[in-house]
């Protein structure tokens, strides 16, 4: 036998340690870390042991599923044993897992909450279990009761005995409010659905359960009487006859290849489901073949998780402070202790507004869960209350606004959103009005971004940006950021001048939109330039013709005149017209609306278009440029590599076309 030095056992102890306290808590309380950062010390765990097999005993974490029942309620042992999965975290390793797994598969959607299993005899729900360790659970079968997804007596044809596994979850949409219920009760906020479900099951009194809105949907069974499948898809099938809940997110996979594409697909639609998910999971189909593969010590060999990037991480609120943007909404943002989450760096979150930092129950100093769903700004979910240690403190919203002075207030009575009401020369809004309009959506200014319209704002070049087209030379001489040493207009300065003199004949709609009018983005913009034509025909025309443009509506019109009454915003569009800013559609585009009605998703990359420039292409003529494939879809435009859309555009009916016919299709609205 292998020696084992002190110092790799009291390295092997110490992580033993930390994954069965974590464990526990996830099971049993409410957990401190974030998934992906138990998922990283349960791998190190798994590489340790790997390294040093000698180091493994009965007893090891990885050995083992679940965790120890807590004394809440009363043990119940499973009829057949509840296992876990083992997890994939790159494309690799389930090429590696498929190679060695022959389908065909079915991929299901993994579903973030709490297992349960039920029993049913004769088609009656006798009782219902926590996973516990896998071997014993918690009898939780009066709160189960409650639960709506769960019925109290199958339907139809059903076995003697059914042991069925499934996840209680909490929908996201559902989870502000509850949270909300919670604090109101004088408890501690839940940073996310799953603690949310997690509690509710262990609620005490089954009245309290219903109040957290808790859904189930089932994955599994264990033992059965009467009842043998050929496939996992047929006893999905058989449970959703007896009137149990299974997954809409199910599909077979008959190659491995169409396993990929479904890990993709689900990449990019993670939040298009009715539960939080962190993965896929992909199971053998047939189930004499998963006997034959069989099982290790805590999970089948038949199955597998992929999980994904992680969205959620925990990490310190250092500060929260207030910013406020191009249309004076004072937002408050957390400063964070930088962590890496789907991907990048993130130490900015945003609160909403002040209602929001009071429900959510966040305090500088906690620790807090943080999300970054994709390209969506980074938000702050909630606090790890049971992490505070008495030195956190409340956020006081500001009665001023932090740029200007100017005392903050609502818009409108009842808004939730607190607005600086010094429009024209609060500096802050007038640098993001200024970063705002030279975006790619308004005048596309290549050489004025942020940096840009705070110098040209917080050293008096521009009074407002009614003065931008009338930049000077010499003024921009009193800029830092595009002079030399010398004091002389550097080259950033020149490609600033001369992108203001190509700029000024441009679409009306980007004009429109350069505006900075509250509602009225490039959607509506579009909308409106295509009727009417002419900046003097739209200000002209009553708020009620305006509301009937298509896209458009009564909120966005009456945004629209209400911000024309304001003399300094009518100053604004006379200067640009005076200095040459077009003020009219060209005939040109009035008359290309090829693609007027259709919906257009494009995919994969194209030889004569970039991504912006395809988008472009289809909003000009009047077309939706769609994210998503749907059965509303009508046409979707491949590339190279296209990804899951293509495979989704099959399966789905929807056309398909290349570069070439994207062309005509642009061209004349028919291929």
């Amino acid at each position: 036998m292998t020696d084992i030095s002190p110092d790799l056992r009291r390295q092997w102890e110490e992580l033993a340690d930390k994954v069965r306290h974590h464990r526990n808590l996830y099971y049993n309380a409410q957990p401190v870390i974030s998934d992906a950062e138990f998922d990283l010390l349960y791998q190190s765990l798994q590489k340790l042991e790997k390294d040093h097999p000698e180091l493994v005993v009965p007893d090891s974490p990885t050995l083992q599923v679940g965790a120890p029942t807590s004394s809440a309620f009363a043990d119940v042992a499973h009829l057949e044993r509840m296992m876990s999965l083992d997890n994939v975290f790159s494309r690799e390793e389930l090429a590696h897992w498929l190679d060695k797994t022959p389908g065909p598969y079915l991929t299901e959607l993994k579903i973030d909450g709490l297992s349960i299993d039920l029993v049913f005899e004769n088609g009656l729900l006798i009782r219902a279990a926590t996973r516990g360790d896998g071997t014993v659970g918690e009898d939780i079968t009066d709160n189960a009761r409650v639960i709506p997804d769960i019925p109290h007596k199958l339907k139809g044809d059903f076995p003697p005995l059914l042991e069925v596994r499934g996840e209680v979850f909490i929908r996201p949409e559902d989870f502000p409010a509850l949270n909300e219920l919670r604090q109101k009760e004088g408890g501690k906020p839940f940073a996310n659905p799953r603690n949310t479900a997690a509690g509710g099951l262990r609620q005490k009194n089954p009245e309290d359960v219903k109040k957290r809105k808790l859904r189930m949907i089932c994955h599994g069974i264990g033992a059965r009487e009467g009842f043998e499948p050929q496939t996992q898809y047929e006893a999905y099938e058989k449970l959703k006859s007896w009137g149990l809940p299974v997954s809409e997110y199910t599909r077979r996979a008959e190659t491995a290849d169409e396993v990929h594409e479904a890990v993709a697909y689900w990449a990019e639609h993670r939040h298009d489901a009715i539960h939080e998910t962190d993965g896929l999971v992909i199971k053998v189909d047939n189930v004499e073949q998963q006997r034959r593969l069989g099982a290790t010590s805590r999970a089948p060999r038949w199955a597998i998780a992929y999980k994904y990037p992680p969205e959620e991480v925990t990490t310190t609120l250092l500060d929260i402070q207030v910013s406020v943007g191009r249309t004076g909404r004072a937002t408050p943002f957390a400063i964070l202790k930088p962590v890496l989450v789907s991907g990048s760096t993130v130490s900015l979150a945003t609160l909403h507004n002040p209602d929001e930092v009071k429900r959510k129950g966040v305090l500088i100093g906690d620790t807090v869960v943080v999300r970054k769903a994709g390209e969506i700004i980074p938000e702050v979910l909630g606090p790890v209350a049971d992490l505070r240690d008495g030195t956190e403190r409340e956020f006081i919203f500001p009665d001023n606004c932090p740029s200007c002075g100017t005392k903050l207030a609502p818009a409108r009575e009842g808004d939730a959103d607190w607005r600086c009401p010094n429009t024209r020369s609060c500096p802050a809004q007038l640098a993001q009005r200024l970063k705002y309009l030279a975006g790619r959506g308004a005048f596309d200014i290549e050489a004025l971004g942020e940096k840009g319209a705070i110098d040209l704002t917080s050293r008096g070049i521009l009074a407002d940006e009614g003065d931008l087209f009338d930049l000077t030379e010499d003024r921009l001489e009193l800029s830092e950021l595009y002079t030399n040493k010398a004091g002389k207009v550097n080259s950033s300065g020149r490609k600033l001048l001369d992108n203001l003199a190509t700029v000024r004949e441009t679409d009306l709609w980007r004009v429109i939109v350069a505006l900075s009018i509250r509602h009225v983005g490039p959607t509506a913009a579009r909308a409106l330039a295509a009727r009417y034509k002419s900046m003097d025909a739209l200000v002209d025309a009553p708020v009620n013709d305006l509301a009937e443009t298509d896209g458009v509506g009564m909120v966005i019109a009456e945004s629209f005149k209400d911000w024309f009454e304001v003399d300094w915003h009518r100053e604004i569009v006379r200067k640009w017209r005076e200095a040459g800013v077009s003020m009219q559609d060209s005939n040109e585009q009035a008359t290309s609306l090829t693609l007027e009605g259709l919906t257009v998703v494009a995919t994969g990359k194209l030889e004569n278009f970039t991504r912006d420039e395809v988008k472009e292409a289809i909003l000009s003529r009047g077309g939706k440029a769609a994210g998503s494939v749907s059965k509303n879809t009508d046409y979707v435009v491949v590339g190279e590599k296209p990804g899951s859309k293509a495979a989704k555009a099959e399966e789905l009916g929807v056309r398909v076309l290349n570069e070439q016919e994207f062309i005509q299709l642009l061209e004349t609205g028919t291929v």
